[in-house]
């Protein structure tokens, strides 16, 4: 399989520093901080990249899942947001909500959620943040065009 990469160099101090993240395949190089990060501020955080990859995978996901039941899915949008809270261990993502609109032809409501249901378990993803307390899915059929 496939391995991949990223890195991220932090100058500083925590609250005064900032840093770089870069994805490996150098698609993305961006700043992060302190007020990216736990304020609100320009810059981008280890939060939101895990919500593009939580994203992007379960999107795919059911995207396959749905070719595997016989449907073949115009498009699939997804939106995760990633919730940063406080645990006993310090600052802790405490809840991820997926949002996924899908266009596909021939298929009802009942089932696309079903299938979606599936793909939030079944993400590599998803099964990789496992230890996330509450992930919460909304799934919509959109209407053919």
């Amino acid at each position: 399989m496939a391995v991949h990469g990223a890195s991220a160099e932090w100058n500083g101090t925590l609250k005064e520093g900032a840093g770089t993240m870069r994805l490996g395949s150098g698609a993305f190089e961006g700043p992060y901080s302190f007020v990216s990060r736990f304020e609100t501020g320009s810059g981008t955080n280890p939060e939101e990249l895990i919500g593009a990859a939580h994203a992007g995978c379960f999107s795919m996901a059911l995207a396959a899942a749905l070719g595997r039941a016989g449907h073949k899915p115009t498009s699939i949008k997804t939106t995760a947001k990633v919730h940063l809270g406080s645990s006993a261990a310090g600052p802790t993502i405490t809840q991820i909500d997926l949002d996924v609109e899908g266009q596909v032809p021939g298929i009802d409501a009942a089932t696309f959620q079903q299938q979606a249901e599936g793909a939030k378990t079944g993400c590599v993803v998803s099964r990789a943040l496992a230890g996330v307390q509450n992930v919460t899915l909304t799934a919509r059929l959109l209407e053919q065009v």
